[in-house]
């Protein structure tokens, strides 16, 4: 095998196999039973020397407080992470997925939000207050977050700010899942014929569990067995 992990080379784990790791590993996570595979990745560097094949794709937020690999309970060369505040797409970003599925095989996307997100608050914050001066790199990724926060705020539904940002968190995962499925071409093919799966999901900083969903439904796929 060589570093450019060419189809020919590749072992696709199916997306439903994909999404039952992740909730597996999140299980032991929170469990406070880690993997003693995962302690031990460190003694497996030559390994991934030649090349990677992560079994999912996760996009998540930057957030200190949710890291990807230890939520989930993975190790080395397990997923492939991409992090930016607000865990929204952008250019650069949807192309990142499109390396990583396309490249090195993946065909689970998860879109992870989280509980209390500072970049959905921000985003709050600047719609109810346009005159706070900010800078653009922050404006950059409020405009990103904006039409998920409007649209709840246009809708007329009276709630408190504690529940506007719990609601604007899962809108925006929403967001973000549905430009991933519909503005790249690669990716829509892949859905289409290579059996690609993205779905959103959402950590709780206040329990430690990712729930998985898709559309506002828990997601579909077929789980294994435990």
């Amino acid at each position: 095998m060589n570093g450019d992990n060419d189809d020919e080379s590749l072992v696709r784990m199916p997306a439903e196999q994909a999404l039952d790791r992740l909730r597996k590993g999140n299980g032991r996570f929170v469990d406070g039973d880690r993997c003693i595979d995962t302690y031990l990745s460190h003694t497996k560097l030559d390994e991934h020397l030649e090349g990677q094949s992560p079994y999912a794709i996760v996009l998540g937020c930057s957030d200190s407080r949710v890291p990807v690999e230890i939520i989930f309970d993975v190790g080395l060369g397990d997923l492939f992470v991409i992090r930016v505040a607000g865990n929204i797409v952008a250019p650069s970003l949807t192309g990142s997925v499109e390396l990583a599925a396309e490249k090195f095989g993946a065909r689970l996307v998860v879109v992870l939000g989280h509980t209390g997100c500072g970049a959905v608050d921000a985003t709050i914050d600047a719609l109810q207050d346009p005159l706070e001066d900010r800078s653009m790199h922050v404006n950059s990724i409020v405009e990103y977050i904006r039409p998920s926060v409007e649209t709840l705020l246009e809708s007329g539904e009276k709630m408190s700010r504690d529940e506007l940002l719990k609601q604007a968190v899962r809108a925006n995962v929403k967001t973000t899942v549905d430009g991933l499925r519909h503005s790249s071409d690669t990716l829509e093919q892949l859905m289409r014929d290579d059996g690609l799966h993205i779905v959103g999901a959402e950590y709780s900083l206040e329990t430690g569990v990712v729930e998985f969903f898709d559309d506002g439904e828990v997601t579909g796929l077929k789980s294994e067995e435990a």
